[in-house]
């Protein structure tokens, strides 16, 4: 398991906002301590055919101004370890082991042992950590203007008059690049397009500058050229403001574009994590390099189709025994890999692998 200390880390600074592409840009190094530690959570949902283990021993750690992707197929988990940490999992769900130590300059707290309804997570929502939700056209009421929405979350936190925060909302949409926020503060969601919305849903959840930010599929139902901006502005603001950021996709372009360091899940396990370039340039599991290889290249050959990882992800009522991904390996060991559950061990200097292929090198 990945220990919890103070070690040296190399954050990007600059980076081309070219998708798909990782640009080694320039880097800074400095020693600190993580501002999350999620250590060995387990988030199940008891239903009425059995037990669904979406999150089943994940660990892993987020550094302050660091951008983590968290990427695997649907179904991996991503969304139910997002939800796990804001403390939004719903019934038949619950958390049932593990730690989410959340730490900044003011506050030091297990996640895990904060009640979900309970006053002090009220607090820790939207002030100290925030989300972008996958969907804003959901995530927005429609019964109710944008401003006031934004309004709301201000006085939440902040003592602030309604004129304050109108003006406070006003300046953050301005600051994300809404046209005329003056007049959009005063629109519903369903009255602004697609790059708008998101637009819109960035700022109330930097309303009020969050030490961590979690943005879950951020990017989902935009065209490229928007999606582009929308990513760049979340680098942007997150320099601006000094955020760590969550990124969970299933886009390994927008993974090679922003992240510093990569998770990568499958089946509610952590089958790989480490530096961005050592998953993209130096992947050690063999699911990581299956996912490398369906993703498009400029090496690509037109109309060929990509390669594919055979099978598909199991039910969760009937999980493989031993490795999650043995079904579907190229390199699955009979006889071990189907009745032997790895460990996720070290494979580098800061990278970790859950597969029995390296674990005679850790022993």
């Amino acid at each position: 398991m990945q220990q919890i200390h103070t070690r040296t880390i190399k954050l990007k600074c600059v980076k081309n906002n070219v998708l798909g592409h990782i640009d080694h840009g320039i880097f800074m190094s400095y020693n600190t301590e993580p501002i999350l530690s999620v250590r060995n959570l387990k988030t199940y949902f008891f239903v009425r055919d059995g037990t669904i283990k979406a999150v089943d021993g994940v660990n892993f750690d987020v550094l302050p101004g660091q951008t983590v992707g968290i990427v695997g197929e649907s179904g991996s988990g991503k969304s139910v370890t997002m939800r796990s940490i804001m403390q939004m999992v719903k019934k038949p769900g619950r958390i049932i082991e593990g730690e989410m130590n959340y730490r900044t300059a003011s506050t030091q707290i297990d996640l895990a042992e904060v009640k979900p309804n309970s006053h002090k997570m009220r607090e820790i929502r939207g002030a100290e950590i925030a989300l972008i939700p996958q969907e804003p056209m959901a995530s927005f009421s429609p019964l109710h203007r944008v401003g006031f929405q934004m309004i709301e979350a201000i006085q939440l936190h902040r003592p602030l008059s309604k004129e304050a925060a109108r003006q406070e909302a006003i300046d953050m949409l301005r600051r994300v690049g809404v046209p005329a926020p003056e007049e959009r503060i005063d629109a519903y969601s369903w009255q602004l397009s697609g790059g708008l919305r998101q637009r819109a849903m960035i700022a109330l959840s930097l309303i009020c500058q969050p030490s961590l930010l979690i943005a879950d599929e951020p990017t989902t139902a935009l065209d490229v050229t928007t999606q582009a901006q929308v990513l760049l502005l979340l680098k942007e603001l997150q320099q601006e403001y000094g955020m760590a950021v969550i990124l969970i996709t299933h886009d390994l372009g927008v993974v090679a574009q922003v992240a510093d360091y990569v998770v990568v899940m499958y089946l509610g396990r952590v089958m790989e994590q480490g530096p961005v370039e050592d998953i993209f340039y130096r992947p050690k599991h063999p699911y990581t390099q299956a996912l490398l290889r369906s993703m498009p290249t400029v090496k690509s050959v037109s109309r060929e189709p990509l390669p594919s990882i055979r099978g598909t992800v199991p039910s969760p009522f009937n999980r493989p025994v031993g490795c999650p991904f043995h079904p579907r390996c190229d390199h699955a060991v009979a006889g071990v890999c189907d009745t032997k559950t790895p460990e996720l061990r070290p494979v580098g200097e800061d990278q970790f692998a859950s597969c029995v292929l390296y674990e005679e090198q850790t022993t």
